[in-house]
């Protein structure tokens, strides 16, 4: 735990290299998981660059009662502690509740707040409580000036371990609108945290139908204008076979077309991070 500790550190604190946070949506089985945290893992060997597995044990924001949440905490964590074991990647992982925050970090090295949650206190103190680093997920609600006030809320803890990412805002109904400029500004906050771009989650179209949708084309679009703008690192939901994800179906990216994407966004951090 401790090597995984120090290594997740480096990762995420080296501005001179990109992280990927990437990863099935919500855990569908203990199988699947393990296919899809083996061939990122590879990929990551393969292109050189530095992973961080995501999957979730609940999905709690669904949009009908009757989708597909997830195995549960216990069950959860249990198949991503084997994610751990078998391939030594550090873990992120959504919590929903405050009593969560201290079962999760027992495994989980990075504890996600949804970003329908980012402003519940005692939720956002909790994480910060684990001493393990945060995710904050900015509210599609927030300008990204608000995110000082989360960011302090975990500070307030004694812990700075934060990393901040944008997800797209509200534009209108059932749309989403990403804008460039909340990335330098959060950066800017409180001593530069890391910013992360969610690729997947932007592209969505949320409401309108039972099931969350999306433009999926649009990713590789958003993505590559988030890295020429200097994001420290990339989100990004992988499936297999997204036609028939239990969660997100419209907006996880395939699996097998993810590695040219991800070698130009690769070589276009290389390009922004050497002009700045």
């Amino acid at each position: 735990m401790q090597k995984n500790k120090h290594n997740l550190e480096q990762l995420i604190k080296d501005r001179d290299q990109i992280f990927f946070i990437l990863g099935p949506c919500v855990i569908e089985s203990r199988d699947h998981i393990l296919f899809m945290a083996e061939k990122l893992k590879n990929l990551a060997e393969e292109l050189d660059f530095p992973l961080i597995f995501k999957s979730s044990f609940d999905k709690a924001n669904r949009t009908s009662i009757k989708s597909y949440r997830g195995p549960g905490l216990e069950k959860g964590l249990r198949i991503l502690e084997t994610v751990k074991e078998k391939f030594d990647l550090p873990l992120l992982t959504d919590i929903h509740k405050p009593d969560q925050a201290a079962v999760a970090a027992e495994v989980i090295d990075i504890l996600q707040i949804p970003a329908f949650l980012c402003r519940q206190t005692d939720l956002v103190v909790a994480a910060g409580e684990t001493g393990r680093f945060i995710n904050v997920k900015k509210g599609q609600f927030l300008d990204p000036e608000d995110v000082e006030h989360i960011a302090k809320k975990i500070e307030s803890t004694g812990n700075h371990n934060i990393i901040l990412t944008e997800r797209g805002h509200k534009f209108g109904y059932n749309n989403l609108v990403f804008d460039l400029r909340s990335i330098p500004i959060m950066q800017n906050i409180n001593g530069h945290y890391p910013v992360v771009f969610d690729a997947t989650h932007s592209a969505q179209m949320p409401g309108g139908s039972k099931t969350t949708g999306g433009c999926r084309e649009y990713i590789p679009h958003l993505s590559r204008a988030a890295v020429a703008a200097g994001c420290d690192g990339v989100f990004m939901e992988i499936h297999d076979n997204p036609k028939s994800a239990k969660s997100d179906s419209a907006t996880q990216y395939p699996l097998s077309k993810v590695k040219p994407l991800l070698k130009q966004l690769i070589q276009i951090s290389q390009i922004s991070r050497s002009t700045n």
